[in-house]
């Protein structure tokens, strides 16, 4: 009688914790296994895969439907990475000097000394793991820690740029200035972000790095002292095109704050970049498709209105998003409305002057033909958090409008000419028509009113626990005078209460959406906009349904916030069965 055949031992299920409706986190036990997770869904992408993105012991996948996700999560969750697929990184010389504030406190922390940690450091050996918190910011880990350094009590203000720093088992080097709690252990002169590269980031994941100890010289120091001088602080503030002659706007006042604004640059968060772009991306794509143009061209985003903008050249314009007209003033000082969601024409010499939104708070201004600024990363949009694009509008900043087929679309429409709105003809390309007011696109909150929110519950809801979860939907939040593209701050009103942990400790950084609502130890959630931090360290309660997202981007302050539960796709797919959310249907 043979012997029974055993199969191979299946290798465990990773679990699986839904982000949203169309991306999850795959929690890994290990980071080697973390790089190997990402490694094979760099290469081996599933269907409709939009992101892969590694952390320290997750790694965020998101996908472009929700069927997509539902589909890959229990083929991701059982996946067999190939160790073949982490091999190949390059080797990335790093040369620092060891004058750090913080050297002495980490050798006291670590009862190494000075010597010491400049030793241990510079003798591990090091590999890119992932990248977050800013453009080339890349966390450097080591297959055999050389030491574990606390971040600081009190993060710095600001963090210079060539920073190299240290925090729990990582080592980085900050790119640009910014603030930071790491420690610091010296610094470098190699730039880890140059947009005037071809690879932007001079760290990949997967990369070997060597930090290799240089002696401090005059011309060390002072070529480090220049860099971090002459580096603009937005690094990409790519400056404006000469516009001599060409149609276009000019800024006159810009409100309180204009940015151009396109639907961003998605798939770049390994190196430490969001997908920025507009924060209200359907109001976007409808000022676009108002006048003619295609989605992707770049707007004007503006806050609360005020914006005054001259023609150059006959313009066909439109205003979409917070419930907002505006004025146009003619050079003998005659007036004329314009509504809202209606395409109008401002003839050469005349402004246009935004209306204050009696509902919303972020207005967008599309111009026939697109707005004409260098593209970074692929992208015209502004990201206020790294500084990548334009500067914000300024007055006297002029906008030239994009010229050619790629910058008109197949939508424009049909209903007036120029002359039909009181203005001369014209034959120039994308003056010739006007095209048909629409509808708004949802009611738009107004301060007092309460707007509400669907939200999927996770992924860290286990972190709150069921009471947690009932307080954040039976309880209106108030949206705070805190609110910017980078998020929404929410405080509990008088009669309410902030969520409280049930859980102790830190929670590893992880991968972060658009939609998240992280809560910091304040127990008040902050909901993540366009330019939100790509990694975060605090908990994810829930994510705002994607379809909810552009009305979130509308929050004005004074507003109130009603979170209602939005179901959790394939639950049948989730592993984890850690969470109690997961045995109460959403």
């Amino acid at each position: 009688m043979s012997a029974p055949h055993h199969p191979a031992a299946e290798p465990p299920a990773r679990p699986i914790r839904w982000v949203g409706t169309q991306g999850f986190l795959v929690e890994c036990a290990s980071l080697e296994d973390v790089m190997a997770v990402h490694a094979h869904l760099t290469a081996h992408p599933e269907r409709g895969q939009r992101q892969v993105m590694a952390a320290a012991a997750t790694v965020l996948v998101t996908f472009t439907s929700q069927a997509a996700a539902e589909h890959a999560a229990p083929r991701v969750s059982a996946l067999t990475p190939d160790a073949g697929e982490l091999t190949g990184g390059r080797i990335v010389e790093i040369p620092v000097v060891y004058d750090g504030e913080d050297l002495a406190e980490v050798g006291r922390l670590t009862g190494l000394g000075v010597d010491g940690v400049i030793r241990a450091h510079s003798e591990a050996d090091w590999f890119a793991a992932f990248g977050g918190f800013a453009p080339g910011f890349m966390y450097c880990a080591s297959e055999a820690a050389p030491f574990e350094a606390p971040r600081r009590s009190s993060p710095r203000t600001a963090v210079p740029a060539g920073a190299v720093a240290v925090a729990g088992a990582f080592s980085a080097v900050y790119p640009r200035t910014s603030p930071g709690g790491w420690q610091l252990l010296g610094h470098t002169t190699a730039a880890l972000w140059d947009l005037g590269r071809e690879q932007p980031a001079l760290l990949q994941p997967g990369d070997r790095v060597r930090y290799v100890p240089v002696r401090p010289t005059a011309s060390v120091t002072s070529g480090t002292d220049a860099a971090v001088d002459a580096t603009p602080p937005a690094d990409a503030a790519a400056g404006l095109p000469s516009v001599a002659g060409r149609r276009g706007v000019t800024v006159v006042d810009p409100g309180l704050l204009t940015l151009v604004q396109d639907l961003g640059r998605p798939g770049l968060g390994d190196l430490g970049v969001v997908a920025s772009g507009a924060a209200d991306r359907d109001a976007a794509r409808q000022a676009n498709r108002l006048v003619g143009n295609r989605s992707r061209e770049a707007v004007l985003e503006t806050v609360l209105g005020g914006l005054t903008l001259t023609a150059h050249g006959h313009q066909v314009m439109a205003l979409a998003g917070a419930e907002a007209g505006g004025t146009i003033t003619a050079a003998d000082g005659a007036t004329r409305r314009v509504l809202a969601r209606t395409p109008f024409v401002v003839l050469d010499g005349q402004t246009l002057t935004v209306d204050e939104p009696v509902g919303g708070l972020r207005v967008y201004v599309g111009l026939r033909g697109g707005i004409d600024v260098p593209p970074v990363l692929g992208s015209r949009s502004t990201d206020t958090l790294s500084g990548l694009g334009p500067a914000p509008l300024t007055a006297g900043d002029r906008l030239a409008r994009r010229v050619g087929p790629d910058a008109r679309g197949a939508a424009g429409a049909s209903a007036a000419s120029p002359t039909a709105a009181g203005a001369p003809a014209s034959a120039e390309a994308g003056v010739a028509t006007v095209g048909d007011p629409e509808t708004s696109l949802r009611p738009m909150p107004a301060p007092g009113q309460v707007a509400v929110l669907r939200v999927v519950p996770g992924p860290r809801d286990d972190w709150f626990g069921e009471a947690g979860l009932e307080r954040l939907f039976t309880q209106d939040w108030d949206v705070s005078q805190q609110t910017d593209r980078i998020g929404v701050r929410l405080t509990a009103p008088d009669d309410g209460a902030p969520l409280e942990r049930v859980r102790e400790g830190e929670l590893k950084s992880e991968g972060a959406v658009r939609g998240a609502l992280q809560v910091p130890p304040s127990g008040e959630p902050v909901l993540f906009l366009s330019d939100h931090p790509v990694t975060g360290g605090y908990p994810v309660i829930g994510v705002v349904a994607r379809a909810d997202l552009s009305l979130a981007a509308q929050l004005p302050p004074g507003a109130r916030v009603r979170f209602v539960p939005h179901p959790r796709p394939g639950a049948e797919t989730v592993v984890d069965s850690a969470s109690p959310s997961e045995e109460t249907p959403a």
